[in-house]
């Protein structure tokens, strides 16, 4: 399965600047695949080390963190000789055995001619542990996540289409209709399936929405697993209610979270520390909004008020149990939840490609759905789940920040009119 990351591991390896890589990324996204997939094409061979499963090697580094004799170890026990720069050695779940990702930092102070690669699912979690020494400047960092709109046609072999949908958002040109519309099809699909790899790998497969739910409500169980095993009982309760409440808080007139929807009388105080689990586990996402839109839009975010989403459009449309026909059908749908599934779409986008979350809004009269700093200024966006685009809180955004143009994501084709540019739903990943 091709995946975009593998272009950051190549860098990575061809880096002068190497250190030992953190891949981050919520469990299912696909890290020991593309870690192992990367190995076995760059490298002689792949020493491959689950430290859930290596529990020798986790009580050996308890004693001992030299990389030098960690090596010997492992060349010990898996009768392997490991070569600088020829071998990739592979940490998996290292959130198990937290003095593991403590010596990365000695890899990379007395052993950096070797490739080190640490993944784990809760890492985020991990680290802020209170006891956790995390090794600030001495790694290499990478967030992955679910497989995006453009690597699911990849992976559905429609990677002509891919290349079609850059090449008319590069020049602005209006798709031809007869792709519009095919487009459009593709992007509901994925609008069920998701990005999970398993998921889209059963959909090539059968192309059956029943059997990919089945794989859907396994990686839930998985995710609440997770909650039991990584914190106390009473917290785990807190973190399954908050996750749990976030179709309620997108079905909401305003999607701002509010803490009495997960709970009648529910404060910060209480679910705070839930919250920042479900985002720190890479299963949710945080928009906060802002109270200006002047450069450096992260200055003047609003640490108070936000927006939770989730990280996988597919688990969001299994969770919300809305009817998949709803979704699929070509015709214009007067469905209010669906336009808010459609802003998470599109945060699972730009999340994706690493820009930060921000919403905007002015006294209650406007909402802007994002607000971008880009290249060329502060770019609000527009969702709209439609072909329905009228909207007087992008021209008041312009005006007030002076934007030099705003983005509308919808079903409309690529154009550009009245200072707006129009990209599809299913080009969202191009901006």
């Amino acid at each position: 399965m091709k995946r975009k990351v593998t272009q950051s591991l190549i860098d990575w390896k061809n880096s002068p600047r190497r250190m030992p890589l953190i891949i981050n990324g919520a469990r299912q996204v696909g890290k020991t695949y593309i870690i192992e997939e990367f190995g076995k094409e760059h490298y002689e061979n792949v020493v491959y080390m689950n430290m859930e499963i290596e529990t020798n090697l986790c009580q050996f580094i308890e004693t001992e963190m030299s990389p030098k004799k960690i090596i010997q170890y492992i060349e010990a026990v898996k009768m392997m000789e490991i070569k600088p720069g020829k071998t990739l050695i592979f940490f998996d779940e290292i959130q198990v055995c937290e003095r593991a990702l403590t010596s990365l930092k000695y890899f990379s102070e007395q052993m950096p001619e070797h490739h080190v690669i640490a993944a784990g699912s809760l890492l985020g979690v991990a680290i802020n542990r209170e006891k956790y020494s995390f090794p600030v400047g001495k790694v290499d960092e990478i967030n992955m996540y679910p497989l995006d709109f453009e690597e699911f046609l990849w992976a559905m072999n429609m990677g002509k289409l891919a290349e079609e949908i850059r090449l008319h958002y590069s020049g602005n040109e209006v798709f031809p209709e007869a792709l519009h519309n095919v487009a459009l099809e593709m992007y509901y699909k994925y609008f069920i399936t998701g990005g999970m790899p398993a998921v889209i790998v059963a959909f090539v497969d059968s192309e059956s929405f029943v059997k990919i739910q089945t794989i859907q409500n396994n990686i839930l169980n998985e995710y609440v697993a997770d909650m039991a095993k990584y914190a106390d009982s009473s917290t785990s309760i807190k973190i399954r209610a908050c996750y749990n409440s976030i179709p309620a808080q997108l079905a909401k007139e305003n999607a701002k979270f509010q803490y009495k929807v997960v709970q009648r009388g529910g404060t910060a105080s209480i679910f705070g520390e839930a919250i920042e689990w479900i985002i720190l586990a890479g299963i949710a996402l945080k928009c906060q909004r802002l109270e200006h839109g002047f450069v450096p839009i992260n200055a003047y975010a609003d640490l108070i008020n936000f927006k939770l989403y989730m990280a996988d459009i597919g688990i969001l449309t299994l969770r919300s149990k809305l009817p998949l026909q709803t979704i699929l059908l070509p015709v214009e749908v007067d469905n209010t939840f669906l336009g808010a599934m459609t802003e998470n779409y599109v945060a699972q986008v730009f999340a994706t490609k690493g820009y930060d979350l921000f919403y905007w809004q002015s006294d209650g009269k406007a909402e802007v759905d994002f607000v971008l700093q880009l290249e060329d200024g502060v770019i609000p966006v527009e969702i709209k789940k439609g072909f329905r685009t009228r909207s007087r809180s992008l021209g008041i955004f312009i005006e007030k920040y002076k934007s030099p143009y705003a983005i509308r994501i919808s079903k409309k084709n690529f154009g550009f009119e009245n200072n707006i540019k129009s990209v599809p739903l299913y080009a969202a990943h191009c901006i």
